[in-house]
């Protein structure tokens, strides 16, 4: 099975955003990660994306938008992330 394609928006400071990468760290997911501190036109492409969420950060897996960090967590909270994910449980 392919490895899904994720995809988070961050910015370089942000803890939730820290945290978030962490965990997809810790499950050895590669992630394209669009950095986008104070460029406004890149948070605006990413609230359409994300349902008109602003906050950051915003985690897409194959195009689905999951949400963010407490989102993230949630789902592996409840055992749905590494299926997600195409994870084994680290």
């Amino acid at each position: 099975m392919a490895s899904p394609t994720v995809e988070i928006y961050t910015w370089s400071r942000c803890p939730f955003c820290i945290r978030a990468k962490a965990l997809l760290d810790r499950k050895a997911v590669d992630y394209t990660e669009y950095c986008i501190d104070g460029d406004e036109d890149a948070r605006d492409a990413m609230s359409q994306r994300a349902g008109g969420r602003r906050s950051v950060p915003q985690i897409f897996v194959d195009d689905a938008h999951i949400g963010g960090c407490d989102d993230l967590y949630a789902l592996d909270r409840q055992g749905k992330l590494d299926a997600l994910l195409n994870v084994t449980s680290v």
